[in-house]
């Protein structure tokens, strides 16, 4: 893994997904409606012989492509690099506005994690788009069973940058709490909000780590970790919830899906580093959802990494010009399906020669 040349303009691209019935059309459709969208071009995707949401979509065919021979995560992916392709030929030509922002809205069954996968590793995309964040949409009413009988509900939320919680109207105001502490679990960092009290202009703005400000990066980790600790304090390794009347195992809730996350005190050799990053992707790339981390690294301490990793494959990484907070330490997040604690922190101590810090030296000042 090499570090990166500077980042050059590149259209944001949003995923927004979330399982069937959550309400991503209707969101759409009213997102469509903003100011904030003027530019923007929507790519449907639907798994099945005969679209059909593209019908109750109110966008203008310049606005509106459709990929409908597959689901996008697998046979169409090919299909989703020629489109965004054809998007930006069409508006460098002239042929469409200036590209403000691309919105994926996927199928209700999709994984939105080779989506991500695409964005990164196809080079020619990489530097004419950019992750903008991953938007889940979950239903209020049917998402706590859904997200207990549906790994691929689970892995939508636990992959999100953003999660919007809808129909919250039609509930009980402690079933929402019930399902904020769930969301909480599978996608600790992951911002959570109600749609009747977002702003709808900003709604999409899941802003990633590689674009943040300096400050924001620091206050995402902070939060992540401590959120992290916060669960894993709260329920233990081996998670169970109790909600009311309801009880759940922690593996039958979040199928497997856990957040760790890691502090090492002392700044790493990158070339070593780089290689453990390369041995976990390959070893248990189909597992690790995501990983984003701030790294200290030996011959540059003054300008943190931060990178972004999506199964098999990182994101170039970013340096930053300063710390963006006093505490210099590397953190590293990790959201897994199926993966031990002990295989990273183990993975480390062999390819990276590091140790983690221990749980009560993590949240130390």
């Amino acid at each position: 893994m090499s570090e990166p040349d500077p980042a050059g303009i590149a259209v944001p691209v949003t995923i927004l997904t979330g399982f069937l019935g959550s309400g991503k059309t209707t969101l759409l459709n009213r997102l469509l409606k903003q100011p904030s969208m003027a530019g923007a071009a929507v790519i449907v995707n639907e798994f099945g012989e005969i679209g059909l949401d593209h019908l109750l979509i109110e966008a203008s065919e310049e606005q509106f492509q459709l990929l409908d021979n597959g689901c996008v995560c697998c046979t169409v992916r090919g299909d989703l690099v020629e489109t965004l392709k054809t998007l930006h030929r069409r508006a460098v030509g002239g042929e469409l506005p200036e590209l403000s922002r691309v919105v994926i809205e996927t199928t209700g069954l999709a994984d939105p994690a080779p989506i991500l996968h695409t964005l990164i590793a196809e080079q020619d995309l990489a530097s004419r788009y950019r992750i903008a964040g991953v938007v889940t949409t979950v239903d209020a009413v049917n998402g706590p069973a859904t997200l207990e009988r549906h790994a691929e509900a689970a892995k939508q939320v636990a992959v999100a940058d953003r999660l919007i919680i809808t129909k919250a109207d039609l509930v009980d105001g402690w079933k929402v709490e019930a399902l904020q502490h769930r969301l909480a679990a599978l996608a600790p960092a992951a911002e959570r909000c109600l749609v009747a009290d977002a702003a709808l202009e900003t709604l999409l703005d899941a802003e990633t780590l590689g674009d943040a400000r300096a400050d924001r990066i620091a206050a995402w980790f902070d939060k992540a970790i401590q959120s992290v600790h916060d669960h894993e304090h709260e329920c233990g390794p081996h998670c169970e919830h109790h909600d009311h009347d309801h009880h759940h195992e922690g593996h039958g809730l979040h199928h497997g899906i856990q957040s760790y996350s890691f502090v090492i005190d002392r700044p790493v050799e990158w070339t070593t580093f780089a290689t453990w990053l390369d041995y976990i992707a390959a070893l248990k790339g189909e597992d690790l959802l995501r990983l984003k981390g701030l790294v200290c690294v030996a011959d540059d301490i003054d300008r943190p990494l931060v990178l972004h990793g999506v199964q098999h494959v990182f994101h170039p990484p970013t340096r930053l010009d300063t710390w963006p907070s006093p505490d210099r330490r590397t953190r590293l997040v990790f959201i897994v399906r199926d993966i031990a604690r002990e295989t990273i922190e183990r993975t480390l101590a062999k390819f990276a020669g590091v140790r983690p810090a221990q749980a009560s030296e993590r949240h130390a000042a």
